[in-house]
């Protein structure tokens, strides 16, 4: 990929899978917006709209491998967007790596701030005279990227033994929270259940409402682009990449939804768990009781703990790649390689501390947080949808060891509908009457980005940043090799 070779390859197939399939990680996805569902198309879009929107995202995972293939670099989306773009290939390059910059950032700033909340919650059933606040939320969740920040510090070798922990905690850990909710409650819905509709969104057009209800599995399957960014650290990455991509995103929908239905069919009261702050917790303390739900929220709590760690290592990784190309401020600094760890120290710190910031809105106002963190989704999907956009109009692609053959532009093109598709519905009124606490800040957020990266752009960066930095040919960059 003319780049010498400075992080260690210590990643197994079975880790590059473990750190996308952590990301993803439907326990947290599914208990963070389980509520939103409830009022938006309730369990008809719950369950079949999680069936539906695995199998789109299956295919924008499956175009994305075929690009993992042919490009296995750290920089993955926005080095493949270079290579793969017939013009302009600094410009879109440039936009795809902030978008994903700005997009990872948000996920491990939101994954840990929803830890934060349910960690609350477990202290305030615990100790009921608790009341939490805000800026006790804030300060959590900066406890738990430190700790994060660490775990990423000391040796690659640990990040992947975690995320190997993490991928049997899910597991383990839904098959726990299933048998529960299956076994101990007296009473479950009937069969007829899974076809309830339910919109509370205070919009009158069902089908819009509905519609909405999707972005549960859409906010759930993000992050799998993390396969891609360890490919540097991956051993024989043009199979183990596209391989960890597809392998997380079908494993997640079919052990999500089993967790769908089970929440689903111990429902006991709707109304109560759609209204509640906490429609997971409302459900497993009517369908358990207070002891037994405890239980099941420290799983709940750890499998967001490995969400965020894993969010953190791949947004680690993007920055690595994007300074090394010296598309960041200071680049000299976030991609430089430790000498004893062989991992990007400083563009971990330079992760935690961006996702920081980030959080630090909710110390006076949660919309504000959902303000910064929304785009999160958006800024993501967007970024895995240039390259995939680019490959699609691209005659000559060169197609890796793993490829989908004569299927790669038919499903690319189904990738590329869907991203926008989905996009246009997490920017879209989610709730009805619109007010400044309901408002959907996602197009702002999203245009505050584009803003910026623009102007940035027009100023600077366009004539020192052309994409992708060669630094030789397969032969000079071998005697360069630092390992």
């Amino acid at each position: 990929m003319g780049y010498p070779r400075k992080l260690t390859r210590r990643f197994r197939a079975f880790d590059n899978f473990a750190i996308s399939f952590t990301i993803i990680n439907i326990i947290s996805g599914i208990f963070s917006s389980f509520g939103f569902g409830l009022n938006a198309g309730g369990p008809r879009i719950l369950i079949f709209g999680w069936i539906g929107v695995s199998l789109m995202v299956l295919s924008v995972g499956a175009a994305m491998g075929e690009i993992a293939s042919a490009y296995p670099t750290s920089g993955a989306l926005y080095f493949s967007a270079g290579k793969l773009a017939k013009r302009h290939q600094g410009a879109w390059s440039w936009y795809t790596g902030w978008l994903n910059f700005v997009g990872q950032v948000g996920g491990t700033a939101a994954t840990n701030f929803a830890a934060a909340t349910f960690i609350q919650a477990f202290i305030a059933m615990q100790w009921p005279s608790y009341q939490p606040t805000a800026p006790q939320t804030v300060g959590i969740t900066a406890a738990i990227l430190l700790v994060q920040a660490l775990a990423n510090t000391y040796t690659v070798r640990l990040v992947a033994v975690l995320n190997r922990i993490s991928v049997w905690w899910l597991l383990i850990g839904m098959v726990v929270i299933v048998a529960a909710l299956a076994l101990i409650p007296t009473h479950h819905q009937e069969p007829s259940f899974a076809t309830h509709f339910a919109n509370n969104t205070g919009f009158t057009n069902a089908i819009y409402g509905g519609m909405l209800g999707l972005l549960v599995t859409s906010w759930t399957f993000t992050g799998f682009d993390g396969s891609f960014h360890m490919s540097e650290e991956t051993v024989k990455a043009t199979v183990n990449a596209p391989r960890g991509i597809m392998r997380a995103i079908t494993c997640s929908a079919l052990t999500g939804l089993v967790l769908m239905l089970a929440l689903v069919y111990a429902i006991r009261d709707y109304g109560r768990a759609a209204a509640d702050d906490a429609p997971p917790v409302r459900i497993l303390i009517d369908a358990l009781g207070v002891h037994s739900a405890k239980f099941l929220l420290l799983i709940v709590i750890g499998a967001m703990l490995f969400c965020g760690l894993a969010n953190m290592t791949s947004n680690t990784r993007q920055i690595f790649a994007f300074s090394r190309d010296g598309a960041m401020p200071g680049s000299r600094w976030w991609h430089s390689v430790s000498d004893r760890t062989r991992t990007p120290v400083k563009a971990v710190w330079l992760a935690a501390v961006c996702s920081l910031l980030l959080v630090l809105p909710g110390w006076w106002s949660h919309t504000a947080f959902t303000a910064v963190v929304s785009v999160n989704v958006v800024g993501l999907f967007l970024s895995y949808g240039v390259p995939i956009f680019l490959r699609l109009r691209l005659d000559d692609f060169q197609a890796g060891p793993w490829n989908l053959g004569r299927y790669g532009k038919p499903v690319a093109a189904i990738a590329v509908i869907w991203i926008a598709l989905s996009n246009i519905l997490f920017m879209l009124p989610q709730q009805y009457p619109v007010t400044p606490e309901s408002f959907n800040y996602a197009p702002i957020a999203l245009a505050v980005v584009l803003v910026i990266a623009t102007a940035w752009w027009f100023a600077t960066a366009r004539r020192r940043f052309q994409g992708p930095v060669s630094y030789g040919s397969p032969d000079e960059v071998a005697a360069m090799d630092l390992i």
